[in-house]
């Protein structure tokens, strides 16, 4: 079975893409699964989380840099070796994207809980919507007790789109841990070990044949 792609996009910085794909990364190799990151972001922050996380021993997964006319070249060849690939994109909406978008089994959008995110998502959704890719909004970063979740929701279902019924909270966990080259399931258990476990479980049943 060839790999499957999975693409993080969102054009507004911020919204927690590589904290994303590198928790998700680390989710499915802690499943056994064989794992790659392709990087096509100038700024390199997944590299960096890479490299962090080679220093520290085996990273346990495999790492490449792309970009935009290569990512085809580069996912031809992960797909051959990888279960899962996980592709981190620019903070941007422009041509370099459609490469990536084009190469994806899925397209996860992180969103934060606030208005400014879902204004800025409507871009990579239009875009994702254009070529056919299977999408999953992600709310990042909420707080509990609050109603900007519902108010979320509410303006995604505007645009037609629904969101992962996993929801990631605002944890200095997630933050921690990127720093160290780790995900948070390699921290001692907490709230965050059932959310990523959860949101882990959703994206391989939507990828799954």
């Amino acid at each position: 079975m060839a790999g499957k792609v999975i693409t993080v996009a969102q054009q507004k910085g911020g919204a927690g893409k590589t904290t994303i794909a590198a928790n998700l990364a680390v989710a499915f190799v802690k499943q056994g699964k064989s794992v790659a990151l392709l990087d096509t972001d100038p700024q390199g922050s997944l590299g960096r989380w890479f490299m962090t996380r080679r220093e520290a021993g085996d990273p346990g997964l495999d790492f490449s840099t792309a970009s935009a006319w290569g990512v085809s070249y580069e996912c031809d060849k992960l797909r051959k070796t990888a279960d899962y690939i996980f592709l981190d994109t620019p903070p941007k909406i422009d041509a370099d994207l459609k490469p990536a978008i084009r190469e994806s089994d899925l397209v996860i959008v992180p969103v934060t809980a606030s208005h400014v995110d879902v204004w800025a998502t409507e871009d990579v959704l239009d875009l994702a919507q254009r070529e056919r890719a299977e999408l999953m909004v992600v709310l990042n970063r909420a707080k509990a007790g609050t109603r900007v979740a519902g108010d979320v929701d509410r303006a995604l279902g505007e645009l037609g789109v629904d969101r992962a019924g996993t929801v990631l909270g605002n944890r200095v966990a997630y933050a921690e841990t990127l720093g160290l080259g780790k995900g948070v399931l390699e921290r001692s258990k907490g709230v965050w070990t059932g959310e990523m476990e959860a949101l882990a479980d959703e994206v391989a049943g939507r990828v799954s044949d």
